[in-house]
């Protein structure tokens, strides 16, 4: 197929949206945690964008998206980026490097995520080595499923833009990751607070922004599946933010930090739905989203257990709840797949063995990688190190 100059276009835009939301997750952390340690959560962000970059182009789109191997993983003949062209090729309009370096930043996002797990107390050398090995045996096997001709996706899940990919892996990593590197000096015997608000609501602001690409450049054309992903996924985050900023009134007051959470779950929701159903059901899977993700934050609070900045309450337990909903709710008017409420019980039982599965080897699998990391090389900085601040032990700078 020729090249279509308009799709090739809204690819490489969409690409840009994604990519912004790396560093917008970075200043969104990096706000949440104390002064000592802004810099570095916000480095951090940069540092697995650089990494990821590196690794998807070697080997981690081959991986991801080679011709199958068995259901589990692509084989290696993209190594190198051998075969991807600049030029569309095949029934696609787009060049196959454009769908490349949308799905790097893809791959980038869902790690900047998951250092939410160590935020304030993670060694920077063993943080690399977790990277790139994460990425390889964790990230690549599980996009493979869903989105590269694996088994998940012979099965029949549908994943639009990437709730069980990006949402369910990353949350359950985090939880996984936090468990083995245990909490932070003086969690839960003195307050950890945010140290700067207004950042991380400019981070809320940019992942805001930025999901519009993740969900609409999902289409992979610029048709109604895009629009109909545009739409849903301002209104689920709308009725996320309004949903958890009442839950969260009902128990005391409806904070900032609040709201720009709840926008965040109810986005993370609508992401494997988000070309599948109608506006309406939007709003539904946003607000449920909003309501639940508190209810798992507070759960998360009263286990004791420091998560640090709650990606596993809100991309893990959101990314179920959206890979669910859309095995529900998917509306044939709308892109052509029926949900358990028009009568196909095969998606929801589809959609649910894909969550299950992912949510098991992300988390099964980042315990083990980590739990190994931590006995060799250990995760941790030191106590010293830990009390002066990341940002002066690892970058020699103050924020």
């Amino acid at each position: 197929m020729a090249l279509d100059t308009g799709v090739t276009t809204w690819l490489m835009v969409s690409a840009l949206l994604v990519m912004l939301m790396t560093p917008g997750v970075g200043f969104f952390y990096g706000g949440l945690v104390r002064k000592k340690n802004f810099i570095s959560m916000i480095a951090l962000s940069f540092l697995v964008l650089s990494l990821t970059s590196i690794q998807w182009i070697l080997y981690g789109y081959s991986l991801a998206f080679g011709p199958d191997v068995g259901g589990f993983i692509g084989n290696l003949q993209y190594l190198g980026l051998s075969g991807v062209s600049a030029t569309a090729t095949g029934v696609a309009a787009y060049p196959p490097l454009v769908y490349m370096v949308f799905q790097l930043f893809f791959a980038s996002v869902t790690l900047t995520i998951v250092t939410s797990a160590v935020a304030e107390r993670v060694k920077l050398t063993s943080f690399i080595v977790f990277s790139l090995i994460w990425l390889t045996i964790v990230y690549c096997p599980i996009a493979h499923w869903a989105w590269g001709g694996g088994w998940a996706q012979q099965m029949g899940l549908i994943d639009f833009a990437g709730g069980t990919v990006v949402e369910i892996c990353s949350g359950f990593a985090a939880l996984a990751l936090a468990m083995v590197i245990g909490k932070r000096a003086g969690f839960g015997e003195y307050s950890l607070e945010p140290h700067n608000i207004p950042i991380a609501l400019l981070g809320a602001a940019l992942l805001w922004f930025g999901w519009f690409g993740f969900n609409a450049g999902s289409a992979l054309a610029v048709n109604a599946s895009a629009v109909t992903a545009f739409v849903n996924t301002n209104t689920a985050a709308a009725a996320g933010a309004l949903a958890w900023m009442f839950a969260s009134w009902y128990k005391g007051k409806p904070s900032s930090l609040g709201m720009v959470s709840g926008a965040i779950a109810g986005m993370v929701a609508i992401t494997p739905a988000a070309g599948f159903v109608t506006p309406l059901v939007a709003v539904l899977i946003g607000a449920v989203a909003g309501v639940l993700c508190f209810g798992m934050m507070l759960l998360r609070i009263s286990r004791q257990l420091d998560e640090s900045l709650d990606a596993w309450a809100i991309h893990g337990m959101g990314g179920v709840w959206g890979t669910l909903a859309t095995g529900l709710f998917a509306a044939a008017a709308v892109a052509g797949f029926s949900g358990f409420f028009e009568g196909n019980t095969h998606q929801l039982v589809a959609n649910t063995i894909g969550a299950l599965a992912a949510v098991a080897y992300a988390f099964v699998m980042t315990f083990v990688i980590a739990w190994i990391l931590d006995r060799v090389i250990g995760l941790r900085v030191t106590p010293d190190e830990e009390y002066v601040g990341l940002d002066i032990c690892h970058h020699g700078e103050r924020a």
